[in-house]
């Protein structure tokens, strides 16, 4: 078992703090100093495939610009990197979305990935007319992910449910391949959802601890329904060639913040129904007062950017050799896939995959490393003959 890196696309904007957007509101703080135009995207998803990356996950809100035509916009740009597209199942037709993946999967050659996201925001649902509590939006998702495989199935598909139904559900012809759905969710309502539907289970950046016990629950769930399920896990990274360089970076951070910012933001977070965005918020405790490195929660993870972004809201932080470490621990519990993202996106791309990837290659975590050092073993031992 390897490991798959992706990066992230910044389709709200990007800089070099991380006050400029706050993940649900672009209230507490001035205009990004990148804004999320085509040219800049482009940049970033260029880099990502020269660096090694498989893909970048494209984020879903009302302070994104819509992933699905951003996305579709760069097939051009690229040519193997593959398109992490999230999307709220509460806010379009089933049937429509098994069409637009399929047509996705056709115009950029299978390069298609789905990142199911339910939704634990109510006001922001509303927005977007779902007026469903947490419990009933998870039902309905799991509803809406049966009749997209029904679809892609190829042959029409009749369902009735409680929230959704169709009849005779198809589309000109299937998904080629059918794409990965990518699922996150700590909630009772959510983890037999991923257990059911979910290729990969995707949690945030959580204490390896507590993401043991994650994995463990929905493999149990998974097993039961006699599926097997990959993890992965969205974090970011900071990454440099010392641990001080790291952390003083870590440093401007935290300088950025005002105590009025971070008290706006956890008012804001307070008001989520996700029980992952809690889990988040408990992790950090809401106040700057801790200091830089008060806020390590487990050796070279650091619970600061939760302090005003909503969603995954902490960072691997160290030297490049101390990140390949902790992302190793992960690796050891059943984290395969690294979806993982910086302030900004463009330079923290390289400074990982210059950093962080070969340190993970050296140790034969990556894909065809292994195989290439043994070969290399087997060539210099002959040699040595």
């Amino acid at each position: 078992m390897t490991i798959t890196p992706h990066w992230f696309l910044p389709t709200t904007g990007d800089g070099r703090t991380i006050v400029e957007r706050f993940h649900a509101n672009r209230s507490l703080g001035p205009v990004a100093q990148r804004e999320p135009t085509i040219d800049y995207l482009a940049q970033v998803a260029r880099a990502a495939e020269q660096l090694g990356f498989e893909g970048v996950l494209t984020p879903t809100g009302t302070w994104c610009e819509d992933a699905w035509l951003t996305t579709a916009a760069l097939i051009r740009e690229t040519k193997r990197l593959k398109y992490l597209v999230a999307f709220r199942p509460g806010v379009i037709s089933p049937t429509l979305a098994a069409q637009m993946a399929a047509t996705y999967q056709r115009i950029s050659g299978g390069r298609l990935l789905l990142n199911i996201v339910t939704g634990g925001d109510s006001i922001e649902q509303k927005r977007f007319g779902d007026f469903h509590d947490h419990d009933q939006r998870y039902a309905r998702t799991d509803e809406f992910l049966t009749i997209a495989r029904g679809v892609w199935s190829g042959e029409p598909f009749d369902f009735t449910g409680e929230h959704l139904s169709v009849e005779g559900a198809t589309v000109l012809a299937p998904p080629d391949p059918v794409p990965p759905l990518y699922f996150g969710g700590s909630s009772p309502a959510a983890l037999p959802v991923a257990a059911r539907h979910a290729d990969v289970y995707l949690t945030w950046g959580e204490p390896p601890a507590q993401v043991a016990d994650k994995i463990r629950r929905v493999r149990e769930l998974a097993e039961a329904q006699g599926r097997t399920i990959r993890f992965g896990i969205r974090l970011h990274t900071l990454s440099r060639d010392s641990s001080a360089e790291a952390w003083a970076e870590a440093q401007k951070l935290l300088d950025a913040l005002s105590p009025e910012q971070v008290a706006k933001a956890q008012a804001q977070l307070a008001a989520s129904e996700s029980e992952g965005q809690r889990r988040m918020v408990a992790l950090h405790g809401g106040g700057l007062d801790r200091g830089v490195r008060g806020l390590e929660i487990h050796p070279n993870l650091w619970a600061g950017i939760g302090l005003v972004r909503g969603g995954a809201g902490t960072a691997l932080v160290g030297s490049h050799g101390e990140v390949a470490d902790l992302i190793e621990e992960y690796h050891s519990l059943g984290i395969e896939e690294f979806v993982l993202s910086g302030y900004p996106h463009l330079e923290e791309a390289y400074w990982f995959a210059e950093g962080v990837l070969p340190e993970l290659a050296h140790r034969g975590l990556l894909r065809g490393t292994r195989d290439q050092r043994s070969t290399l073993r087997e060539e210099r031992h002959v040699a040595a003959q």
